[in-house]
């Protein structure tokens, strides 16, 4: 068993602790640091149990669970924090999750894959297809907030109204790339589905999978397709499994969220640096612990294809989706954002798009784009932001 699978066992103790701290009002700060540690394990259970469902599913019904189930556990966090009115939270989660996959999680994969590995390659063709995406999102966040900033008379039902249809807009495209990229030019992403395929279980997921316990620790060559073929996930376990964690989930992160602004401000952190740095790197551990392991297994296409995926499906799926669910919970959410924020996204993919747009990448890129995060988590962190 590896290093990061004990890890990953060993958080699973903070989810009694959780509750326990909350039931016995242990405060504020301890729920909401238990609750953070709880979810860790939680979403890499159900990343891995979405992976093993897909593997029967086959590619299209698989490739649209795990478009779904990708970012489910922020997506979560997000909506409950909407429903509890923080909806400024929930912009600065946004934020943070595409610029921390952009920079963060990307980085690192190009910074250690690159210490092992002088030079590695991804496939130009996908990175291109993958900037022009994010330079939408970029579009998407831009124009309304610069309808509210250029007119000091615009109402807010406006807004609204023009969110609501970028929104719309927005999820429409997220379709057509899964349209893409599971239909019409499926030849684009086989390298890295083949890479996928071919890694361990404990690679290739963040907790251990089924066959974790018969596999080896040797690297992905020394496996054969037939020894994958075999492998038929039982669904009588992951189905379960998937819906438990994904329940427990949701009761952490109404714990988390609860206790979000006690907690910060005892730490003496603005809501804006929470939701910008402390909330998605918590959502997206198991996802940056898979990207940057296959990175060191010389598998950057899929590192680039799991970061950079995840900041597309944030920022064309669960952006809108809270969009609309705000209509529904009464909540109002448009996506009129703060002007650091903005500046930030349009940062993280400016770099990213410039430094991944020759598919190949090394040790200097990676602390490039690291440097960069470090920067814009400094400038969130002083910020004088209003709770």
């Amino acid at each position: 068993m590896s290093i990061k699978n004990l890890i990953f066992y060993g958080f699973l103790i903070f989810i009694p602790i959780s509750f326990t701290a909350h039931f016995l009002g242990w405060g504020e700060l301890v729920v909401f640091i238990t609750a953070g540690l709880a979810i860790l394990p939680l979403a890499g259970w159900m990343g891995t149990s979405t992976e093993e469902i897909a593997v029967v599913l086959g590619p299209s019904w698989g490739g649209l669970l795990n478009a779904t189930f990708g970012n489910a556990t922020e997506l979560i966090i997000a909506l409950i924090a909407l429903n509890e009115g923080l909806v400024s939270v929930v912009k600065s989660s946004i934020v943070g999750s595409i610029i921390s996959n952009l920079l963060l999680v990307l980085g690192l994969s190009m910074l250690l894959g690159g210490i092992k590995y002088k030079e590695q390659d991804f496939q130009p063709v996908m990175a291109r297809v993958n900037a022009s995406a994010m330079n939408l999102a970029v579009i998407a966040i831009l124009l309304p907030t610069a309808v509210g900033f250029t007119s000091t008379t615009v109402p807010e039902l406006t807004l609204q109204k023009l969110s609501d249809a970028v929104a719309v807009i927005l999820i429409a495209v997220y379709g057509l790339t899964l349209l893409f990229s599971m239909k019409t030019h499926t030849y684009l992403y086989d390298v890295g589905t083949a890479e996928y395929a071919a890694l361990p279980d404990e690679a290739a997921s963040s907790p251990p999978t089924a066959s974790d316990h018969d596999a080896s620790d040797h690297d992905a060559s020394d496996h054969d397709a037939s020894d994958h073929a075999e492998h038929t996930p039982n669904l009588k376990i992951w189905i379960p499994v998937l819906v438990g964690a994904t329940l427990i989930v949701a009761v952490e992160s109404e714990l988390l969220v609860n206790t979000l602004e006690a907690a910060t401000e005892q730490l003496g952190l603005s809501s804006l640096f929470t939701g910008v740095i402390l909330l998605p790197i918590i959502g997206n551990a198991a996802e940056h612990a898979t990207a940057v392991t296959v990175a060191m297994k010389n598998k950057m296409e899929l590192a680039v294809s799991v970061a950079v995926g995840s900041s597309m499906q944030i920022a064309l799926f669960v952006a809108p989706i809270l969009v609309l669910a705000g209509w529904l919970l009464d909540e109002p959410m448009d996506l009129n954002f703060d002007a650091l924020e903005l500046v930030a996204v349009a940062v993280a993919v400016l770099i990213t798009n410039s430094i991944s747009s020759d598919g190949r990448s090394n040790w200097l890129e990676g602390t490039l784009l690291l440097a960069t995060y470090a920067i814009l988590g400094f400038a969130f962190y002083f910020h004088p932001s209003i709770a």
